[in-house]
């Protein structure tokens, strides 16, 4: 059995691979731009809701599942829209 240290290892070290990969594909190598990484476990609406305190701007992604639905807002941005206390910019990938 391996033990909940390990694996709680083992998933921290694959999310810091999955936001370094994202940021260098979203960011790539923009200078001068103030960039703050951190990973947390928790309901994600809530969490950038209270980190965006006292923030200039949130900038949230949305998954645009296409067609009618993509014309919505996802549960987590939608959050961030009506809760957050500073603008909220929200990205949608590029078709």
């Amino acid at each position: 059995m391996i033990p909940p240290v390990e694996i709680e290892a083992a998933g921290q070290a694959a999310a810091e691979a999955v936001v370094s990969r994202l940021e260098l594909d979203i960011l790539g190598g923009s200078p001068g731009l103030d960039v703050t990484r951190r990973i947390e476990a928790g309901p994600p609406a809530e969490l950038l809701v209270e980190e965006a305190k006292g923030a200039e701007l949130l900038v949230v992604g949305s998954r645009g599942r296409g067609g009618l639905l993509s014309l919505t807002l996802g549960s987590v941005s939608s959050a961030c829209v009506h809760h957050a206390r500073c603008p909220v910019l929200v990205l949608r990938r590029r078709q």
